[in-house]
């Protein structure tokens, strides 16, 4: 078989889908391209066997029809060496030899035989959920849960994204037990409830092939697997076994301690001041009081500490927190917001963080935060 294709347009598709590939794979298969050629054009496809990224492009010039496994190492490192220029690749399917013809030059790849690849998983329309989701909604949802998901080999459930849908919104929630992120929209939504854990490895796959596609996504779903169809690309992923646990009732509901501040003057405080703090514990102290906000830390060990203060707008009573502060830094570099409201009841109960203002009316962002004990 034979066909032509341009080297830039090649090589983005393969850097794309190459993600998936694992360095640790049991299956040398795996450790390639499987390219699909037919009249309609190249199907390409990777996998780690647990996700599987497929890509396909549009095609002039096609000769014949088949399957080559093609190393992805080696045709990605001979792809990045060339100009913007059309490559010419001739298969023999017998012997498995691949030709990349170049304006100056003549490449000889060996590759496997493509029946040897792994039967990738299929939506059958009778058994899978579907819903058509924004491109932004899914992005989003992804952007602001990936950061919180845990690396529990004991709790599988908790190391992915719990996907929910419901006749009023779409709900994506992470957890590593330190810190929850409830992000939900009002313009996803499903007439049948339903819901799945996402792993994060492909939570983090389908996060970067958003960003190349600007329509709707097709998302179908079932007890196994979850397929994810954009316009040139299509995530295949099983999904991690399990209930979720029930996280509405870690969020606490009243919490007359409010605190209103600028998110960006309160993360640069507690990045400069948590440089002071003990390296085993991360802990940073808030002290809060009429409308100023005193942050601090300190390790006794090294006889350092540092202290800022800065203003807020608070209604309740004084109090005194402790949190982690690589924690309390990550919420509020993923909270969409000029000002952020942090609302607690006491200080060993969890506290609130949510973005004051909504640039978009349709998404709702929660973000919860374990408190660390004070030694006074």
């Amino acid at each position: 078989m034979k066909f032509v294709v341009s080297s830039t347009g090649l090589l983005s598709h393969l850097t794309a889908i190459s993600k998936v590939i694992s360095s640790k794979s049991t299956m040398p298969i795996l450790d390639n391209f499987l390219f699909r050629l037919s009249v309609e054009g190249l199907t390409i496809t990777a996998s780690d066997s647990e996700s599987t990224l497929i890509t396909s492009l549009e095609l002039d010039n096609v000769e014949g029809e088949g399957l080559i496994a093609i190393p992805a190492r080696l045709l990605i490192d001979t792809l990045r060496e060339f100009p913007e220029q059309p490559l010419t690749f001739q298969v023999d399917t017998t012997s498995f030899g691949i030709q990349i013809f170049s304006e100056n030059g003549r490449y000889t790849i060996v590759g496997y035989d493509g029946q040897d690849y792994p039967a990738i998983p299929y939506a059958d329309e009778e058994s899978v959920t579907t819903v058509m989701v924004k491109r932004q909604a899914l992005l989003k949802g992804i952007e602001k849960t990936l950061f919180a998901t845990a690396d529990d080999e004991l709790r599988p459930v908790m190391n992915g994204i719990f996907i929910e849908l419901t006749s009023e919104f779409m709900s994506f929630v992470a957890s590593d037990a330190h810190k929850l992120v409830q992000y939900r929209r009002a313009d996803a939504r499903s007439e049948e409830e339903s819901s799945f854990i996402l792993p994060k490895k492909p939570a983090a796959l389908l996060k970067n092939l958003l960003t190349r596609d600007d329509l709707d996504v097709k998302m179908q779903f079932n007890d196994k697997n979850a397929f994810f169809t954009m316009t040139n690309y299509q995530l295949i992923c099983r999904l991690v076994e399990g209930n979720y646990p029930s996280y509405n009732s870690v969020i606490p509901v009243n919490n007359p301690n409010s605190m209103v501040i600028d998110r960006l003057a309160f993360y640069n405080t507690v990045k400069r001041v948590s440089v002071f703090a003990n390296q085993a514990s991360n802990l940073v102290k808030l002290t809060i009081g009429g409308n100023q906000l005193v942050v601090s830390a300190q390790d006794i060990d090294f006889s350092i500490s540092a202290v800022e203060r800065l203003s807020c707008e608070y209604e309740g009573e004084d109090l005194e927190i402790g949190f982690k502060s690589i924690f309390l830094q990550e919420i509020l570099t993923n909270l969409p917001s000029t000002d952020v409201r942090l609302e607690m009841s006491d200080p060993s109960r969890a506290g609130l963080l949510l973005p004051e203002e909504k640039d978009d009316p349709d998404e709702d962002v929660l973000m919860l935060l374990m408190p660390m004990m004070i030694n006074i």
